[in-house]
């Protein structure tokens, strides 16, 4: 069984959208998020689709899954008061509909809208062999640390250095019991990947799309226009 648990819980602060969330901005007369979902509608390999979203926009959400007609989407639950409070929600939801037991949950953002089918498909394909996949691209800038004053100290190699996107592919009952053992330690992280790796599991990697970016700023949204309508003209002049 595989459930993509997409995340759609933001404010968009960042955006400045005045009147709605960013993952319900609109192109082309359809939200960013429903172009997320779609992704994990068509897939073959998917069986059902748990969202986390704002409980202020719950019932527009369930308006836009009959309008669009994405029969996959099996329920739609709050977000919390963090992003890690609120993939708990949505996994804890998996849980209760499908068990803990031989289910892959994949984690995603509901305002990445460019991931592709192959990423999916590869991500599910580590799972099986490693228990996990994080969904990486190659950095194309060099990575320098610095110290509290500025200073470099250290030029990563380039080839060594991955920026990590989604979605991060675990078995639902280890990730859940993570999750679990760190609220009774309430630690907090900044994604199921950071929080896998300090519960001691080895990741493992698959390389997607470097179009597959997190719609942010506006700048962001910009580029996902311009990735859509590029698309949809190759369609008609080749």
């Amino acid at each position: 069984m595989n459930i993509a648990v997409i995340f759609a819980g933001g404010t968009g602060q960042r955006m400045k959208a005045k009147t709605k969330p960013k993952q319900f901005l609109e192109l082309h007369g359809k939200p960013i998020l429903v172009y997320t979902i779609e992704h994990f509608q068509r897939h073959k390999a998917i069986d059902g689709v748990v969202l986390v979203i704002l409980e202020s926009w719950i019932e527009y959400c369930q308006e836009l899954i009959e309008t669009f007609r994405l029969t996959k989407v099996k329920a739609v639950v709050k977000g919390g008061a963090t992003g890690q409070e609120s993939i708990y929600n949505g996994l804890s939801e998996v849980e209760r509909l499908y068990g803990k037991e031989n289910v892959t949950v994949l984690i995603h953002d509901g305002v990445r809208p460019l991931i592709d089918e192959q990423t999916i498909t590869n991500a599910l394909d580590c799972v099986k062999l490693h228990g996990n996949a994080i969904t990486v691209t190659s950095a194309i800038e060099t990575v320098s640390m610095t110290d509290e004053n500025g200073k470099i100290v250290n030029i990563m190699e380039r080839s060594q250095c991955f920026m990590a996107r989604a979605p991060q592919c675990f078995r639902l009952s280890e990730l859940i019991d993570s999750h679990r053992k760190a609220i009774e330690e309430k630690k907090e992280f900044i994604d199921s990947a950071s929080m896998m790796r300090y519960y001691g599991y080895e990741l493992y990697t698959v390389e997607g799309a470097i179009e597959n970016i997190k719609i942010t700023t506006p700048s962001d949204f910009y580029i996902f226009r311009a990735i859509v309508d590029a698309r949809e003209g190759s369609q008609i002049f080749g």
